[in-house]
């Protein structure tokens, strides 16, 4: 398989995406703060009907620790309104592009109501190119663009 295509050609639903939490816009950030240790995940998706309305990720919650924030109103005021998203079709490479570009370590897949079907991330994407590519992956040295300062050998 080409690199280049596999990253081009298949779905994001590939890479392995988690199953979103969702919690309800008028959860306090102290409870879905919580949420986010009791299912031991980095982000929470906020929905209404479910619709996807907002993203909460953890560092949020240190942003809002280190203002001094209100831990007790409702998510609502504190999220990331209208996420970028990803669709179930979008190819893995639009995916690693949104990322890259937008510095996000995780995306929504959201269907065309708005629904949300999974939550892409940095290590479902990790995973997917070493199920892909193992021989290069593993084969990498420790620091693949290290350069010696003196020359190695007699």
């Amino acid at each position: 398989m080409d690199f280049h295509l596999d990253l081009n050609t298949e779905p994001v639903t590939h890479a392995h995406p988690a199953k979103p939490v969702c919690v309800k816009p008028n959860t306090t950030v102290r409870e879905v703060i919580e949420t986010l240790r009791q299912h031991k995940t980095g982000s929470l998706l906020i929905c209404r009907d479910g619709e996807l309305l907002g993203v909460f990720t953890e560092r949020d919650a240190l942003k809002l620790i280190a203002k001094g924030g209100d831990f007790d109103v409702s998510i609502q005021q504190a999220m990331i309104a209208n996420p970028v998203t990803l669709r179930p079709t979008d190819t893995v490479g639009v995916a690693i592009n949104k990322m890259a570009s937008g510095g996000y370590r995780r995306l929504p897949i959201v269907n065309k109501q708005g629904q949300p079907e999974g939550l892409v991330k940095v290590s479902g994407i990790l995973h997917y190119l070493v199920e892909h590519f193992p021989s290069i992956i593993y084969t990498l040295p420790p620091s693949p663009h290290h350069t010696l300062q003196q020359r190695e050998g007699a």
